[in-house]
């Protein structure tokens, strides 16, 4: 069954969306940079911090959470141990798997990260809203 078009107030509802999503984009550019370390820097110690049930995550899992190729995330892996933030440990069930791990270092910077990050999403609260697209189909 075909879709119908999609109409004014969800063209205005996912603009909406992707402007205060570029916002917090921006903002997170800035405050990391200021801070010495990148964006992608930042996401990858925030991923391996907060990986389900785990405190390390594998190359391979944090190029999926990165939505980045498995060599270019070994290239920031390798950027990140150099900077004192990560280390690598062969695999305990599977030893062709490697594990990062923060430092304590890397412990630090991503603490202190999530926290501004977190402190802009709560005065974002009650901006930065999910369009309800089902809602708008029915107008």
């Amino acid at each position: 069954m075909a879709r119908p078009p999609l109409s004014k107030r969800e063209f205005e509802a996912l603009s909406q969306f992707r402007y205060q999503l570029r916002r917090f984009l921006r903002f997170s550019e800035q405050v990391t940079r200021q801070r010495g370390i990148t964006p992608l820097q930042y996401l990858l110690l925030l991923h391996i911090k907060g990986f389900p049930a785990r405190d390390w995550a594998t190359v391979g899992e944090l190029a999926e959470r990165l939505q980045a190729q498995h060599h270019g995330v070994v290239a920031l892996i390798s950027r990140c141990e150099k900077l004192g933030w990560v280390s690598r440990e062969q695999g305990k069930t599977d030893r062709r798997e490697v594990e990062v791990h923060l430092t304590a270092k890397g412990e630090r910077m991503v603490a202190k990260m999530a926290q501004l990050h977190r402190d802009e999403l709560l005065n974002l609260e009650g901006n930065f809203l999910l369009p309800q697209l089902q809602e708008l189909q029915q107008d």
